[in-house]
């Protein structure tokens, strides 16, 4: 990305969280802040440009605000800045937080969620009673003309930042799924990295199914979100004394701190190093999903003066015992479990046999033959986009119940290191097939432990059979050496005629649907093998995703 276009970015993202015509001596200073120095005609200029793209427009002397397709740009047309600036924007908002908690002034970062009901606001309030949140203090809007209720509520980054005002400085590594039993936190399950993603890490667990919230509040049992940080082993005295303080005016969601380079739930922790975990402040509106309410959740998106909001419950039972001590996870991150598999794949393009590596996913017995025909449709609407190999397996426990085999697309990168070429997966992605295609979402394979496209699926967002909105399907980038592109080529075309779908062979230093690999490497994007999956999920049918992980011989599949 130039300079030019890099400065046009950051416009469309003050524009965007003004909300309102703004000038270009205010945006001059909000770009000074974040390190661009331009005047405001230097402003004025790039402005005009994005007046003609159709991302601004001119509100008379009020100055300019943003379009829908500059929000569409935002979102979509830079992915591979995206994913730098989620940390980065995190790392802002810690440092623009002043709240004091002595004189209980200042602001605080919040998430804010929307609810459609009188009813779903009643059960919300029971659920905040239960104390898994990090703060009672909410603003309630009720929002004109529609029938919905806005509801901001202090997200943990809040303490991130007051620590900071406090001279502790904390690393938020994590967000993940936390397994609670007994009501006593036992250790993280699934996480994806702050420093690898474009979307939220709790925002991607924030799935139906992923969280059970409720049921740990009446059984003590389940999955809550929830984030993981550190801090220097020097500052944890000050920093037990400053949470303290904070519990007492209604800011808590403290799980548990660790001693110095001690494990804690689950995770490692470095000498000199402190680990703690914090409620994540959209909890309570996961229970709300879980119930099937109809919710939309935003997380940390703004600052909201601490004077705003209000207890929406007088009492919280903090309902979480202490931590279990010394619990050893065996949580790693997608691609370290892989790789054993990965080294397997064995298949010979010439002779079409050997094994590759298959994602198994169930269903019931009863709903095959929909689900089949769903997949035969997705394959014939995307023949470029979807892998039409398939095999249907036993289950091994449940007679009413059978697998659905499709071929992962590290096979490709399995075929290519038996090849001799170093094949590094690198990102799971959504791709919207525009013209030309375009990474929507990435996650990176080396900083989740969940395949990014199950998380993709459980969030409803892929589009390959429905005809209500644009085309989006799961694909994966690969990073290959500039040195072997030619060997590749002449690879990826076999498995290409062998129905594997290949989508995009780039070049280096190119921006290979909009994602972006290391110099002296070019990109590869291929289609995933749970596309036929997600099409089946996108029909309604119930299926279990990518449940399992295995070898399976590649002479053994059928075709759609």
């Amino acid at each position: 990305m130039s300079e030019s276009e890099r400065r046009m970015i950051e416009i469309l993202r003050i524009l965007n969280k003004q909300n309102k015509p703004t000038g270009s001596k205010l945006i001059a200073d909000e770009l000074k802040e974040k390190g661009f120095n331009l005047g405001e005609r230097a402003v004025r200029y790039h402005m005009q440009i994005l007046d003609e793209k159709g991302f601004t427009e001119r509100m008379g002397y009020s100055g300019r605000q943003i379009t829908e397709l500059g929000r569409e740009k935002l979102e979509k047309g830079l992915i591979y800045d995206q994913v730098d600036f989620i940390y980065s924007k995190f790392q802002e908002l810690i440092y623009l937080t002043d709240f004091n908690y002595m004189n209980k002034k200042g602001n605080v970062v919040v998430n804010t969620s929307t609810i459609y009901s009188e009813e779903s606001y009643n059960i919300l309030k029971d659920i905040f009673t239960s104390g898994l949140s990090v703060s009672p203090y909410v603003n309630i809007n009720n929002v004109k003309g529609q029938d919905s209720i806005e509801i901001k509520t202090i997200c943990g980054t809040t303490i991130d930042g007051i620590l900071l005002n406090e001279g502790i400085v904390s690393q938020p590594l994590y967000g993940g799924l936390l397994k609670i039993e007994d009501y006593r936190p036992i250790a993280f399950e699934e996480l994806i990295s702050y420093k690898k993603t474009s979307i939220s890490p709790l925002d991607a667990f924030i799935a139906p199914k992923m969280t059970s919230v409720l049921n740990i509040i009446n059984e003590g049992t389940g999955y809550i979100p929830a984030n993981f940080r550190l801090i220097p082993s020097v500052g944890k005295e000050k920093t037990i004394e400053i949470l303290s303080k904070l519990q007492k005016i209604g800011i808590g969601g403290i799980i548990d701190i660790s001693e110095d380079g001690e494990n804690i739930l689950g995770l490692p922790v470095d000498n000199g190093m402190v680990g703690i975990g914090i409620i994540g402040g959209i909890t309570p509106f996961c229970a709300l999903q879980e119930l099937g309410h109809d919710i939309n959740i935003k997380i940390g998106e703004e600052l909201e003066n601490f004077n705003e909001l209000k207890p929406i419950t007088p009492n919280m039972n903090h309902e979480l015992k202490g931590h279990k001590q010394n619990i050893q996870s065996n949580i790693s991150f997608i691609l370290s479990k892989s790789w054993n598999l990965i080294q397997q794949v064995d298949l010979d393009i010439e002779k079409k046999s050997g094994n590759i590596i298959a994602n198994i996913s169930y269903i019931n017995k009863e709903d095959l033959d929909e689900a089949i025909k769903t997949m035969q449709k997705s394959y014939e609407l995307n023949k470029k986009y979807v892998n039409p190999h398939f095999q249907i397996i036993s289950h091994p426990e449940d007679e009413e119940k059978v697998g659905i085999a499709t071929i992962c697309s590290l096979s490709i990168d399995g075929l290519l290191i038996k090849n001799g070429i170093k094949s590094m997966p690198k990102y799971g992605g959504l791709l919207e097939l525009t013209e030309p295609p375009l990474f929507i979402e990435l996650i990176s394979y080396t900083g989740s432990s969940i395949d990014p496209h199950k998380i993709f699926i459980a969030k409803n967002m892929t589009s390959i059979i429905s005809d209500n909105r644009p085309k989006r399907v799961l694909a994966s980038l690969k990073e290959i050496p500039f040195v072997a592109r030619d060997h590749s080529v002449y690879l990826l075309d076999k498995l290409s005629k062998l129905g594997l779908p290949i989508y995009k062979i780039g070049k280096p230093r190119e921006l290979t649907y909009n994602a972006k690999v290391d110099n002296y490497y070019f990109g590869l994007v291929t289609g995933s093998g749970l596309n036929t999956i997600a099409a089946i999920k996108e029909k309604g049918i119930d299926i279990e995703v990518k449940a399992t992980t295995k070898l399976m011989p590649f002479e053994n599949m059928d075709k759609l």
